[in-house]
């Protein structure tokens, strides 16, 4: 699932993400299970509401490695 980071920069953080979406560039959200509902709920609505699939990640650390930082990361997108 998270293989797809190997061959594509994700977009990483909500502000950004959701730009992609609402522009139209998202492929695929991704949405760590252990974020913060209050940040990750409206989000996912927006995604659903675009037609851009989410997928949900166990943990924000795990989604974090995924895309090449050091921290963790609530929300990420892949790009067209």
């Amino acid at each position: 699932m998270l293989c797809e980071f190997a061959s594509a920069k994700p977009v990483v953080g909500i502000k950004q993400s959701r730009r992609a979406v609402c522009d139209g560039s998202a492929k695929a959200a991704y949405v760590a299970r252990d974020a913060d509902p209050d940040i990750t709920d409206p989000f996912s609505r927006l995604c659903e509401k675009n037609n851009v699939e989410v997928v949900y990640v166990d943990t924000m650390e795990e989604l974090g490695q995924a895309c090449g930082i050091n921290v963790g990361a609530a929300v990420a997108v892949l790009l067209k």
